[in-house]
């Protein structure tokens, strides 16, 4: 009878849930995923407790803290924001998002010959940019583009992202993901993204701003499913959002809106271990002693720190490719003067196939970029509010990130030659015109693959597993093993993947394998929030 109730609810759609009582939730890790767990979880009446190592909330999306200024320590780079609102009002609503900015461009980019094209959002400003730079019979051709990535992203929402999966076998029983499933297989969406995107634009240069959002999957553009197009339709057409005080502002924002609804949050609190019995976890441990009782537990940590909390995989993981970023302060009047002027700048280098050969190479043969595409990002040129007065002249807050290999790809010592690498970008950005970054961009942190290596993080890369097809939807790393019974997984590691909203959405996916809850989907067509402000 069980059996046969089982393969009725596997039919209907159902998922796997945690089994037994589920009234008390402990959450490891106030990043986004765990902080939207949270707060569906609290929604829907549970007990919740959040316990965060660091002495503030956010994970990736954190902050450091300089000595007269606070920067970003993580993404940069916010798509599909309605999900922060939806996430604050499954807790009732009663603590907004932060007042959020609408970034146009999105990213200036600037090539080898020194030609820039803005990506923006809005159809008929980007044709028109295309028009400029490019010609009008490829902005003919980014419009034919723009509308296929628009059907595979809606194509692929509802029943690959927003989704559950307990089987790949899901694709094709459950009626609703087969019809997906062939709409995305009639769009090509199972060749490769940047075939694709070649055989419809012509200008190289514009294929790169639809393209290099697959090193967010982990991929170069040339091994990356085409159903990865979701990716730059979110960057390219949904729009790119900036919140007013910073990304930091988002998880702050959840963390307030958690203690209104009576969650509780420890800060300050390093987990040292999951207590089990009878094949579940009973309470959590932590460095000061305490330890919280519970009846289920959604754990955020990366997939290379999962063995100490007793969850194992039964299989190896091809990591993504890492980064390397600088975080500091330039003078503004330097900074004035620069080739761009732009909140996100992505400074391509000439060289394209080889710098994802050399990033995303197979274990041992990856290397730094010969020749560098590296973006910048400027947020006081959207929120004058971050600006630093200093006795010495007025300074802005700056990040640079560098893709590198990962530590499989490329064990290098990078406690040594970090500071070296550094210098070496700062020199190659001087000859590309950006006067006086060697000298005067004044550097408070530094992060390399050791860094991320240090926190946790597999192959030390912040992007977890890469999305490669043994690696994706319904075969990425499940957020409900089977063993224990009440531990369920969120995070970039797991459903559906890297990147803020679908780490957003997996802390959603994570709650409803708690509380059994299928709320309505996020409609697949964005809306902006309420409280967006124009750039």
């Amino acid at each position: 009878m069980v059996e046969g109730t089982a393969a009725a609810d596997r039919r209907s759609g159902a998922v796997r849930t945690v089994a037994g009582p589920t009234d008390r939730v402990v959450v490891i890790g106030a990043g986004l995923s765990g902080l939207s767990a949270a707060l569906y979880l609290v929604g829907a009446g549970r007990a919740v407790t959040v316990v965060e190592r660091a002495d503030h909330p956010g994970g990736r999306v954190g902050v450091y803290r300089g000595p007269d200024y606070e920067i970003d320590s993580g993404a940069t780079v916010l798509t599909v924001p309605g999900l922060i609102d939806e996430a604050l009002a499954a807790a009732g609503g009663t603590v907004r998002g932060p007042r959020i900015h609408h970034l146009a461009p999105a990213y200036r980019a600037r090539f080898a010959d020194d030609s820039t094209i803005d990506v923006l959002d809005d159809p008929g400003a980007m044709a028109a940019e295309v028009t400029r730079a490019c010609g009008p019979e490829e902005a003919d051709r980014y419009l034919r583009l723009r509308d296929w990535l628009g059907r595979v992203y809606t194509g692929a929402y509802g029943e690959f992202m927003d989704t559950n999966f307990d089987s790949p076998l899901d694709m094709i029983r459950l009626p609703a993901k087969r019809r997906a499933l062939a709409e995305l297989v009639r769009l090509g969406a199972f060749g490769r993204l940047g075939a694709r995107v070649h055989r419809t634009l012509d200008d190289p240069r514009l294929a790169r701003l639809f393209t290099f959002q697959a090193l967010y999957a982990g991929l170069a553009p040339a091994r990356a499913l085409a159903v990865y197009g979701a990716i730059p339709h979110m960057d390219t057409c949904l729009g790119v959002y900036y919140p007013e005080g910073g990304m930091r502002a988002i998880p702050a924002a959840m963390a307030a809106a958690l203690t209104a609804a009576g969650g509780r949050l420890e800060l300050n609190t390093e987990v040292t271990g999951i207590d089990y019995a009878d094949g579940r976890a009973r309470r959590v441990r932590a460095a000061d002693g305490r330890a919280f009782d519970c009846d289920a537990v959604v754990l955020t940590a990366d997939l290379g720190a999962l063995d100490r909390f007793g969850i194992h995989r039964r299989r190896p993981l091809r990591a993504s490719p890492s980064a390397v970023v600088a975080h500091g302060t330039v003078p503004a009047e330097i900074a004035a003067a620069w080739p761009v002027r732009a909140h996100h700048t992505i400074d391509f280098g000439a060289a394209w196939d080889a710098t994802f050969a050399e990033i995303a190479a197979r274990r041992g043969r990856g290397r730094p970029m010969s020749d560098p595409s590296l973006l910048l990002t400027r947020p006081a040129l959207t929120d004058p509010g971050l600006f630093i007065d200093r006795p010495t002249g007025r300074h802005e807050p700056l990040s640079l990130l560098a893709p590198c290999p990962n530590l499989c790809a490329a064990p290098l010592n990078w406690s040594e030659i970090g500071p070296d690498y550094l210098r070496d970008l700062l020199a190659v950005l001087e000859r590309r015109g950006y006067r006086g970054i060697a000298e005067h961009f004044t550097v408070d942190h530094l992060d390399t693959p050791h860094t991320w290596q240090a926190q946790g993080m597999l192959a030390g890369t912040p992007f977890s597993a890469a999305h490669l097809f043994r690696q994706t939807g319904p075969f990425r790393t499940r957020n409900l093993p089977r063993t224990p019974g009440n531990v369920v997984l969120a995070g970039c590691g797991t459903t559906p993947g890297v990147g803020v909203p679908t780490t957003v959405l997996s802390g959603k996916l994570a709650a409803q394998r708690i509380t059994g809850d299928n709320p309505p989907r996020t409609s697949a067509r964005h809306n902006r929030p309420g409280h967006v402000a124009s750039a």
